[in-house]
């Protein structure tokens, strides 16, 4: 599946979950999915957990994040000591 086709998985939509991206067709948060994977809960618990959603639909959220931080620049707000 190429990249496009990943991130029209995605939507926004001011009236669906206050704007935040979405997988396409739910009110299933990129940041939730995102948030599962960080604590450790498998894809396989994922999609056991929500009805019709796809390992496609787990790597679109991925794929929006990673894009959404390509143009992002950090800045160290402290210098960290030795």
């Amino acid at each position: 599946m190429s990249d496009l086709e990943l991130l029209n998985r995605i939507t926004l939509d001011p009236g669906i979950m206050v704007g935040k991206p979405v997988i396409r067709g739910t009110r299933l948060t990129v940041e939730r999915i995102l948030n599962l994977l960080a604590h450790g809960v498998s894809e396989a618990e994922i999609l056991g957990e929500y009805e019709g959603l796809t390992s496609e639909d787990v790597r679109a959220c991925l794929l929006f994040a990673s894009r959404s931080l390509e143009s992002t620049s950090f800045v160290p707000l402290a210098k960290e000591s030795a």
